[in-house]
């Protein structure tokens, strides 16, 4: 029975821990130029969405192409199904990065579920600092953040858009154009924390497969010394990279500070 219940606990905190993770997306990475489309954020798993991400909570919103450039306004957005809608019309040919940050919320958890969080997170500088002050019986309140990017491809023209930095207090940069590589070939992201490589930093990734849940296929690399990560996909179709990085904070109301990021593309 303490198995069972300990078991029911895991599974409610990967759906907790799931919950917070967000990825902006599209039905297909490979558009038209000079076409409308809809981009939209997944607040949840990277196949299903708990609830839309309201516009009073998005911030530094960009779309950046060849010759383009968007910053949507409050109209542009939209919600149903539980996810937030972006429309956007492509313009000439290349490769587009689009971004949106999210305002920080704060969450409280307990001793119990907040450890098994950063252990499934590989937050293992937040868990050895927990061990040295003697926290690990103690609930904590986490105040997040979320920044997350897409890559699109418009045409076949490539361009050099992938690697701009939007500015993000923690963002994926590819070190190549993912939409050069194929299935079975390395690519590798530079993970930048303030402007600044964050090295020894767990990055998740993973791909959608038809009927599962993409955190199930779930693989995790670490950042070398230069704050570079490299993955390799191993079929066709939608990836990302994600990951928490996490700090101490020194006011009185809340534990810790976390930045999110995930950043999302496509291989053929």
């Amino acid at each position: 029975m303490k198995k069972t219940l300990r078991n029911l606990l895991l599974f409610a905190l990967l759906v907790l821990c799931n919950s917070h993770e967000l990825f902006l997306r599209s039905e297909s990475h490979f558009l038209k130029s000079n076409s409308a489309y809809e981009l939209f954020l997944v607040n949840g798993t990277f196949d299903q969405s708990e609830n839309a991400i309201t516009t009073d909570r998005i911030v530094f919103p960009k779309i950046l192409g060849p010759n383009f450039e968007m910053v949507p306004t409050t109209d542009a957005f939209s919600y149903r199904d539980d996810k937030t809608y972006l429309t956007m019309v492509t313009g000439e040919a290349g490769t587009y990065v689009a971004g949106i940050s999210t305002l920080p919320r704060v969450l409280e958890m307990t001793s119990v579920a907040f450890n098994d969080y950063l252990d499934h997170e590989g937050l293992d500088r937040t868990i050895a600092l927990r061990k040295e002050q003697g926290e690990t019986g103690m609930s904590a309140k986490e105040r997040y953040s979320k920044h997350v990017k897409a890559l699109l491809q418009v045409d076949d023209r490539r361009s050099d858009h992938f690697k701009t930095r939007l500015g993000y207090p923690i963002e994926f940069v590819p070190l190549e154009n993912p939409f050069d590589k194929k299935v079975g070939e390395p690519i590798s992201f530079l993970l930048l924390r303030d402007g600044k490589p964050l090295a020894d930093q767990t990055v998740h990734y993973s791909t959608s497969v038809p009927g599962e849940d993409a955190h199930e296929g779930e693989k995790s690399v670490k950042t070398d010394a230069d704050g570079v990560c490299t993955i390799i996909p191993d079929q066709a179709g939608p990836w990302y990279v994600a990951t928490i990085h996490m700090l101490k904070s020194g006011e009185a109301e809340v534990d810790y500070e976390s930045n999110w990021a995930t950043l999302t593309f496509a291989v053929r």
